[in-house]
């Protein structure tokens, strides 16, 4: 059991064009959504595709490349750990978010 660690792969599409945003010390951070969808029949037999939708969180040389050939409705695959943080929105109201933060990806194309 030592061996397991935080580890996530996911396979879905970009939902939205990666927001980048550049720091003081020039390190990059890229955020975007993929949807993953699962397909089952339900009780009458009918076909129905459940989706999940994912934070996903890049940073340096991947926010980098993210910026430069990742677009909305990208197919990808994701590497990465989860990661959960706190924060307070702008009315005061406390945040509980929990991203992907990406080690690696590869673009597999795109819907069009």
């Amino acid at each position: 059991m030592a061996t397991i660690k935080n580890s996530v792969r996911l396979i879905g599409n970009i939902g939205m064009d990666p927001d980048v945003r550049t720091f003081d010390n020039n390190r990059k951070m890229a955020r975007l959504s993929i949807a993953t969808n699962e397909s089952y029949k339900n009780d009458k037999g009918e076909k129905v595709t459940d989706t999940q939708w994912h934070n996903i969180v890049l940073w340096g040389a991947q926010a980098t490349m993210a910026e430069s050939y990742l677009k909305k409705g990208d197919a990808v695959i994701v590497e990465g750990k989860l990661a959960s943080r706190v924060y307070a929105d702008k009315d005061g109201v406390k945040r509980y978010v929990t991203e992907v933060v990406v080690n690696e990806f590869v673009k597999m194309g795109s819907k069009e």
